[in-house]
């Protein structure tokens, strides 16, 4: 199958690196597992070995057809639900609290899947400010946004890292990610032109918020004191008509932790 440059597809073709994806997301056997572009199936595969039921959302017809074909069996046997679907506008939580079991009034499941790059930023926001959020995510990411969200390891060589942007704050008020193992290049057909990183996401909840107004708040929070990056937090938050806390005079936004923006919104 030819890749679709609009779709953003890359696909993986490395059988032992889609194991270690599986893997790598911990799953139970009576897992109920959202795959978001499953592509050629080099991941379905490996999931299917460890997950009670796969569910798999592909926004190519053709690739759809032709993993209606590969995976017969597996949909005949009821372990993969094979759906055809864009995940921008696919209605996921009535559709797992309408078929799987609920936990707590929710549906438990965990996503797995190697995105499209340029949706990466829709899909955290999809699943993580859901009501119905999955208990964690492993995707597969550019490696400079993985580095972004948990601080770059190779900060220690000089290299920049460790700042906080709204996208990494956003993940960490609702979970740990953490990078997990960098994959090359070449490890995708047609070869994209950044390397890529395994990011997972677990314990992800709304702990660290007592009501909904609370959470809103955060991002408002937040998108004031991001508003102008070369103005100290502090001056932002003032003209937006909010609290600044004990914050700093000279602070900026990036250099401010979750547990300082935490404090101001509550």
């Amino acid at each position: 199958m030819r890749a679709k440059k609009s779709l953003g597809q890359n696909f993986l073709m490395h059988a032992r690196i889609a194991e270690r994806i599986a893997l790598t997301a911990k799953l139970a056997s009576d897992a109920v597992v959202l795959e978001i572009g499953p592509g050629t199936g080099m991941l379905t595969r490996e999931l299917l070995k460890l997950a009670g039921k796969v569910i798999a959302l592909e926004a190519d017809k053709e690739l759809f057809e032709k993993l209606q074909a590969d995976f017969a069996d597996e949909i005949a046997e009821k372990r993969l639900e094979l759906i055809y679907g864009d995940i921008r506008v696919w209605d996921f939580e009535m559709y797992l609290n309408s078929r799987y079991s609920v936990k707590d009034g929710a549906s438990d499941y965990q996503v797995v899947a190697n995105i499209p790059y340029y949706l990466t930023g829709e899909i955290f926001r999809k699943f993580l400010e859901a009501e119905n959020q999955p208990s964690s995510m492993t995707l597969l990411v550019q490696k400079e946004v993985a580095d972004r969200i948990v601080g770059n390891p190779e900060r220690s060589r000089g290299a920049r890292g460790g700042k906080e942007s709204i996208l990494s704050l956003s993940v960490k008020a609702y979970g740990t990610p953490k990078r997990e193992f960098l994959v090359p290049r070449g490890a995708f057909t047609p070869a994209p032109n950044v390397d890529s990183a395994v990011l997972t996401i677990r314990d992800i909840s709304r702990k660290n918020f007592a009501t909904k107004r609370q959470e809103k708040q955060f991002f408002k929070l937040l998108h004031a004191g991001f508003a102008h990056k070369r103005k100290f937090v502090r001056k932002n938050l003032l003209e937006a008509g909010l609290s600044a806390g004990d914050i700093p005079e000279k602070a900026r936004a990036e250099d401010l932790p979750l547990s300082t923006w935490l404090g101001l919104c509550r």
